[in-house]
């Protein structure tokens, strides 16, 4: 109720200002202790080896440094994941990078993995009580040669490894040139079989097992889709997340912002994001779990997820426009249907 009120004052400011401000406004309430915890367990979800109180999550991009988990953490969330995040601190793509696309409920960015680095976002988790499931979303800084990108993500993986739960690899962002030739089969190949190795390497290293997961684009043909999947059964990834943001117009080509370049995400994405978890769970046949992320906009959305194969989903620009009541909304309903299909 309060955020329905105060939407129409946050939209007239900058997106990315509107952002910190609302932000600031959360951890003041909680310093007050005014924030209320709010804990919504379903059945038992086992999925990757990692026990999920509730299967809704937060999507990475909204927290990229870690700075604000104690609050997110009392919103609901059955997980959160943070980043993406660097080797090296950057700032990203230079300002006005987000755009609201209110008549389409969606948002387009091209902010570029702006970060403060990965060893920043160490110490505040570090400095945080947030001891629930914990994504690590990482990438490659933007002055990193693509043939060299998998220096990047070992650096990134071995830095975070005793701090994630999972470690998400992002390599769909629409917004470092060139990333997503990553998702093509020899890229991905080489890519997967690193990383495995470096996994395998840490988790003698450290005594404990932090499964990977692949974030992938919307914007891919089967045949594409075909591959990234056969590649994912090959070097037993442990999970994959459908879909990152489109860099398709069509549904908003009407309108004058559509000219804006960036990921589109929020409805204009739902069905897209869908078809490709539809497509994966197909192909995947359970061997391989999905994380359904792109335009949950609503409760319908996020069981259109669950049955199209998805395990979990996440949610980002759905609480930008329906506020964070969202995500208890979803998780109530969704732990609700579960407890039925039990009993």
């Amino acid at each position: 109720m309060l955020y329905t009120l105060l939407r129409p004052l946050l939209f007239k400011i900058d997106p990315e200002a509107a952002h910190h401000i609302t932000f600031s406004a959360i951890e003041l309430i909680r310093a007050l202790g005014l924030l209320k915890k709010t804990r919504i367990i379903c059945q038992p979800c086992n999925l990757m080896g990692l026990n999920f109180p509730n299967p809704v999550g937060l999507a990475a991009g909204l927290d990229k440094n870690g700075e604000h988990l104690d609050a997110l953490a009392a919103l609901g969330f059955g997980f959160l994941e943070v980043g993406t995040v660097t080797p090296r601190p950057q700032p990203g793509n230079p300002a006005p990078r987000i755009f609201r696309v209110p008549e389409a409920k969606a948002l387009i960015n091209r902010l570029g993995f702006n970060n403060l680095g990965v060893d920043q976002l160490i110490e505040n988790i570090k400095n945080s009580d947030f001891r629930g499931i914990l994504g690590i979303n990482i990438g490659k800084n933007f002055d990193t040669p693509l043939d060299k990108a998998v220096d990047d993500y070992q650096i990134g993986l071995e830095k975070v490894y005793c701090y994630a739960s999972y470690v998400t690899v992002n390599i769909s962002s629409p917004n470092t040139q060139n990333l997503r030739q990553l998702q093509t089969a020899d890229a991905l190949d080489h890519l997967l079989g690193q990383l495995k190795y470096k996994q395998d390497q840490l988790a003698q290293e450290h005594g404990k097992y932090v499964p990977i997961v692949i974030k992938i684009a919307p914007d891919l043909e089967l045949p594409q889709i075909e591959s990234i999947a056969s590649l994912l059964i090959k070097h037993k990834m442990d999970g994959v997340i459908a879909t990152n943001t489109t860099i398709s117009r069509s549904s908003i080509q009407h309108l004058p912002i559509a000219h804006e370049g960036g990921g589109l995400s929020g409805a204009p994405l739902t069905q897209r994001a869908t078809e490709v978890i539809n497509q994966l769970h197909r192909l995947l046949q359970g061997s391989v779990p999905i994380i359904g992320v792109g335009g949950i906009m609503s409760v319908n959305d996020a069981q259109d997820k669950l049955r199209a194969g998805a395990r979990l989903i996440q949610l980002y620009t759905g609480m930008i426009y329906q506020g964070p009541g969202l995500v208890k909304e979803i998780a109530r309903a969704v732990c609700s249907q579960q407890n039925k299909k039990v009993t």
